[in-house]
């Protein structure tokens, strides 16, 4: 058809694109062939013709090439395979590089490194630790100015131990040093030098030292000590990978110079597990205590940490710090995010005290449990049981006020508690003391013998502290007179409460027979002691017993009150 049209001179235009030819016919007037003005097209396959061209020049028909983009895929149709095996190979080589690179840096330091400006921690920010701040101020003016620091030729200690019980603000006051003298900090955690291959431990404190001199003046911060520095064990079980770390450790220490501006301070709550070597001077020179605050301390923690709270104008941190004694500064910051959760979860507009004696509540007992139903005779025996310690702290403890009493059960496992506060800070204990402790706890177990002649389960916890005061009486402050003056548990952590070396002793079984039976001696006593207290104070136990029946809570405005009238009228009977 396009050669008949062609032949025919009927042809306009032609184009080529690609293998086809298009071609356009003249615009034709004839009504039996189209209408008019109007152009058909012809598509044909394009044909090996070498005349063509000629032909297309003699009829005068135009004609051109149109590019249909064939070309363009026929490149692309190698570039991207190439290109898709060149990404392949790029990735599989990355990986490799960054598997490689691991491989290096497997001795590299892993310690976190904050610059001058990254630590906004101060020494305000930081309270009921006056004397440790005091201390490290010298570091602080060493980093700041060491020409005058040391104008006396006295020197800064190489390192400096903070010891204390966990959550006391150790890692804290570390950053609050880096914070003032506006230094580098390097902090890393004891643990993280610790590897199953021999070798590394020791190539990550190299590395370590080597970047704090780079940085110097830095302060370097190692946390938990204790797992980088434990006494190296002489027999053949050793750990080869910790003894290497803490001899390179040892090592790096014989040769730091403080004189650079490269201050080394460490923390740990286990001190007694370092190795002595370690301790030794020339390296850590100084060990600066980090105790639980007392009352005063406390005060200055919990101002520091209402700062971001809104609290109610009669809001007295004197009065919260007064019901929190040993409560460490984290135990003081998580009151405090207790209380204002609990004032925003029932809509208050500030965090109110009532707010702080709940959350104290909480954190000693846990969540109250107001849905759990139990048994008249259960909700009656918890009575009579907290009322017994109520009764026995009242009589015999007068270094402790009652607090509230509660028999509602808290999701600690506690069917009801007996909470009291000590109105002041003690230090030392004396015998006598600690014998009325002894009495309040076992307060409990002897009401519920004396008014329903049965012994319970609800017990348990008051004898386990009783017996664990009974036998620190004897074996550890020699309170006894068959075991005499002397101490048969050494092996007890300082900061930590636990033993080091749980059930060996170095004293014979006989000594052990003497020991149980002086342990059973003192709580029998306090026992009877409380038993006769309770008899003698029987109508007060009593009233309470109904009250907290009828109420489930008694404060301790109730309590003095209930108490006042008891000792009037037993004086009056007295009297008479």
């Amino acid at each position: 058809e396009f050669l008949t049209e062609l032949q025919a001179g009927r042809l306009d235009s032609v184009r080529i694109v690609g293998d086809k030819l298009e071609a356009v016919e003249k615009t034709s007037t004839t009504p039996a062939a189209k209408a008019p003005g109007e152009q058909r097209g012809i598509v044909a396959m394009r044909m090996e013709d070498p005349d063509l061209i000629q032909r297309l020049k003699t009829a005068g028909i135009k004609f051109g090439q149109v590019p249909d983009g064939s070309a363009f895929r026929d490149v692309m149709s190698w570039i991207l395979p190439m290109l898709l095996m060149l990404g392949f190979w790029w990735f599989v080589m990355g990986r490799m590089g960054r598997t490689q690179g691991q491989v290096l840096s497997l001795g590299k330091s892993k310690a976190k490194v904050y610059a001058e400006k990254d630590v906004p921690i101060r020494f305000a920010d930081v309270a009921g630790v006056d004397e440790a701040k005091d201390e490290l101020r010298e570091m602080v003016e060493f980093l700041r100015n060491p020409a005058a620091a040391g104008r006396l030729g006295g020197r800064l200690p190489k390192g400096l131990l903070l010891v204390g019980p966990p959550g006391t603000g150790k890692t804290l006051l570390a950053r609050a040093v880096a914070g003032e003298a506006q230094v580098p900090f390097f902090s890393i955690n004891g643990s993280e030098f610790v590897e199953m291959f021999v070798g590394l431990g020791a190539a990550r404190v190299r590395d370590l030292f080597e970047q704090a001199r780079a940085h110097a003046p830095c302060i370097i911060f190692v946390d938990e000590l204790d797992a980088l520095g434990r006494a190296r064990a002489s027999s053949i079980m050793a750990n080869d990978e910790k003894e290497q770390t803490l001899n390179q450790f040892l090592a790096e220490l014989d040769g730091f110079d403080p004189s650079k501006g490269v201050v080394l301070l460490a923390a740990t709550n286990r001190p007694e597990v370092l190795d002595p070597a370690l301790l030794r001077s020339g390296r850590f020179d100084r060990q600066i205590l980090i105790d639980k605050p007392d009352r005063a301390g406390r005060v200055e923690v919990l101002k520091v940490h209402l700062r971001t709270v809104r609290v109610a104008p009669d809001c007295d941190p004197g009065a919260i710090a007064a019901l929190t004694p040993g409560f460490s500064g984290a135990d003081l910051a998580n009151l405090v995010n207790e209380a204002a959760r609990m004032a925003t979860r029932r809509g208050a507009s500030a965090v109110e005290t009532a707010d702080f004696h709940e959350a104290i509540e909480r954190m000693m007992g846990g969540l109250e449990r107001r849905n759990r139903i139990m048994r008249p005779e259960e909700r009656r025996r918890v009575a009579f049981h907290e009322m017994g310690h109520a009764t026995a702290a009242l009589a015999l403890d007068p270094s402790e006020a009652v607090q509230k009493v509660s028999i509602i059960p808290r999701s600690a496992g506690a069917l009801g508690f007996t909470m009291r506060r000590p109105l002041e800070d003690r230090y030392l204990l004396a015998r006598g003391e600690l014998e009325a402790k002894l009495a309040v706890l076992l307060g409990g177990r002897a009401s519920e013998m004396i008014f329903l002649h049965e012994s319970s389960t609800g017990a348990a916890d008051d004898l386990d502290k009783a017996t664990d005061i009974a036998r620190a009486m004897v074996t550890r402050f020699g309170m006894s007179e068959l075991a005499g003056q002397i101490t048969y548990d050494r092996e007890q952590a300082p900061y930590l409460g636990t033993r080091v070396l749980p059930g060996s002793h170095d004293y014979s079984d006989e000594t052990a027979r003497v020991i149980d039976q002086e342990i059973l001696k003192l709580v029998d006593h306090a026992y009877d002691k409380a038993a006769r207290t309770l008899a003698r104070h029987r109508t007060f136990l009593e009233e309470g017993v109904r009250q907290l029946l009828q109420n489930e809570t008694l404060a301790e405005e109730t309590l003095k009150d209930l108490w006042a009238r008891h000792s009037e009228v037993e004086s009056q009977a007295k009297g008479a």
